[in-house]
């Protein structure tokens, strides 16, 4: 449905009309002016005068209001159009009697409409003070204090109304900017994702690839086996790359320790994952494993953070050999991962990079540098999730 937001200015021909109309539908409180111009209470000369100066208050009003709610006028544009209102306020209802006084009410509605909140909570009481003084003189009786309070109601109705629709307005833009932040943020996912997912799997089809061609003329059932897992490494990649586009991947440790062990072996590269083995979560994951004390993001974060590793020391360290622990410092977990090759030729790519967010998003952190004897160290750590035990012992069996 095509309708007029708060604080928002029209942008079609019915949307100002709507906000035209709901503007002078408060036109209607001039009756008492419009009836003192027609009936017989003032010589001819009086009612002309009446007549257009009504008009051109009328016609003041509706174009200050209706304009500076559509675009913000000039401060100076916007004085001089409230003095001119006030002063024909002053001058019909001092000219032409009582029934002139409800244009104060017009002027306090104008002043709370376009004036900043501050100087409108001054103004819109100094107006009605200058009401109720020209309703005395005018021997207005009952009828100014009828007025004095939609006057006073009135102004400041409209600061609250303009108070709201600029929230309104900041709310939309927060709104459109977090939209914004979230797409990025999921592009942002999806390239990490793409990135180690490819890199890995296409690094190690190609070693299998060079290493069948290498086979194929004198050991052609090798080959064929390698040629076997190129073919399984290519459908998980799909799987993978479909998981991460549709959000749903999340990697475990055991399976990327088995990945590792397999590229690293396609590679020649020596592997030492026996302290990975031993103090890692294991199959189960049962209570004594660190695992058992590592959320689900954090696990995922030093999955991805061993397939990087690996991957960059298949493509580009020149290692023979490569060890990778896990170990527990203090409420962290710790997954190391150093080669014996000719280190980093550049500083960081695109993938540790894309490590270092995604360790951020579980709390946790990244370093890198030279091993202790040569070539690259990558260590990635992650906050463990101690359970907590009561002063008394452990809860009995089924207390939770």
């Amino acid at each position: 449905m095509d309708s007029v937001r708060i604080g928002e200015p029209p942008e079609t021909r019915r949307h100002k009309m709507i906000k035209l109309m709901w503007i002078g539908i408060w036109l209607a409180y001039l009756a008492a002016p419009v009836e003192d111009v027609l009936g017989a209470h003032h010589t001819v000369g009086a009612d002309i005068f009446g007549g257009f100066g009504l008009a051109a208050f009328v016609g003041a009003y509706l174009a200050l209001v209706f304009r500076h709610t559509a675009q913000s006028l000039e401060r100076r544009r916007v004085f001089a159009v409230l003095g001119a209102l006030l002063a024909m306020a002053v001058i019909l209802s001092l000219g032409l009697g009582s029934s002139w006084l409800v244009l104060f009410v017009y002027v306090c509605v104008a002043i709370g409409a376009v004036l900043p909140t501050r100087l409108a909570r001054i103004l819109i009481p100094v107006v009605s003070g200058i009401l109720a003084l020209i309703g005395v003189n005018t021997g207005a009786g009952g009828f100014l204090w009828a007025l004095m309070l939609p006057a006073l109601l009135g102004g400041f109705a409209m600061v609250g109304v303009r108070q709201m629709a600029r929230t309104a307005r900041a709310l939309r833009e927060a709104r459109a900017t977090v939209a914004h932040l979230a797409a990025n943020e999921e592009r942002l996912r999806l390239a990490r994702d793409l990135h180690d997912l490819l890199g890995h799997s296409l690094s190690l089809i190609t070693l299998k690839s060079e290493l069948a061609g290498r086979m194929l003329p004198g050991s052609p059932e090798a080959a064929a086996q390698q040629i076997a897992d190129i073919e399984q490494v290519s459908r998980q990649a799909l799987v993978d790359v479909r998981e991460a586009v549709s959000g749903f991947r999340r990697p475990t440790l055991d399976a990327e320790i088995a990945g590792a062990r397999t590229a690293l072996a396609a590679a020649g590269v020596t592997a030492d994952l026996d302290r990975v083995a031993v103090g890692s979560p294991g199959a189960d994951g049962g209570e004594g494993s660190p695992l058992a004390d590592l959320a689900p993001d954090a696990e995922g974060a030093l999955a991805w953070a061993l397939r990087e590793a690996v991957t960059n020391v298949v493509r580009h360290s020149g290692a023979r050999r490569c060890e990778v622990s896990l170990s527990e410092k203090g409420d962290e977990l710790c997954l190391t991962v150093t080669d014996d090759g000719q280190g980093p030729a550049r500083p960081h790519g695109n993938g540790l990079t894309g490590l270092t967010e995604r360790l951020a998003l579980a709390d946790g952190r990244l370093e890198t540098g030279p091993g202790p004897r040569g070539g690259f160290r990558l260590r990635a750590y992650v906050p463990l999730a101690r359970r907590q035990v009561s002063e008394d012992g452990p809860a009995p069996l089924g207390a939770a």
